[in-house]
């Protein structure tokens, strides 16, 4: 229980619960201001425009192979980004789309965290998702670094902001969503109406 009685279930829950006995990291150069429980917190910089291309990454999938962008080429792309497949709204994004992207033509659903590729085969083999491709930027976190979209403070610094973003077939971003407060949901359909 927390300090107002409330039954602490999930993974989030115990971080908004404890976060004031975080001390954040000092800020440094820090871009967007989002909230995790209603608590400021700040990413590495802003997302990239709409209009511009998405830089090229390199990711490790979950039988541990490495893919950029190249794989993907000539594909619409929603790229999903979370803190961890272990929190309910992560989860609850990744079911959310693994059941759009059955119906969406040339898309594929990018699922991208900082968590080990073993945690993201784990849960999309529990969940039986089977229309998502998970990637992992666990060991560097460059591509949180290079899109401005890490934590830079409070209980989650180092993981993935809550982001949404779209690219067309040639690598244009045509939609992003920094989603404001990390325990809420994106919105769903603002991102596939511009499939």
């Amino acid at each position: 229980m927390n300090q107002n009685g409330k039954l602490i279930t999930t993974f989030e829950d115990k971080f908004l619960n404890n976060f004031h006995t975080f001390e954040p990291h000092k800020k440094t150069n820090t871009m967007a201001s989002i909230t995790l429980g209603g608590n400021p917190v700040h990413t590495s910089g802003e997302l990239p425009k709409i209009g511009t291309k998405i830089a090229d990454f390199k990711l490790v999938k979950t039988d541990l192979s490495y893919t950029s962008l190249a794989d993907f080429a000539g594909k619409k792309l929603v790229l999903n980004i979370f803190p961890s497949v272990d929190t309910g709204t992560c989860a609850a994004s990744v079911r959310r789309f693994n059941e759009s992207a059955s119906t969406l033509e040339n898309t594929t659903v990018l699922c991208i965290s900082r968590d080990l590729p073993f945690a993201q085969k784990r849960f999309c083999g529990a969940e039986g998702l089977e229309n998502v491709v998970n990637l992992s930027d666990f060991s560097e976190g460059s591509f949180g670094k290079t899109n401005g979209l890490e934590i830079t403070d409070g209980p989650l610094a180092g993981l993935h902001s809550r982001v949404i973003i779209v690219v067309d077939e040639s690598g244009t971003i045509t939609h992003t969503e920094q989603v404001a407060e990390i325990a809420d949901e994106p919105n769903y359909e603002a991102a596939l109406a511009v499939l």
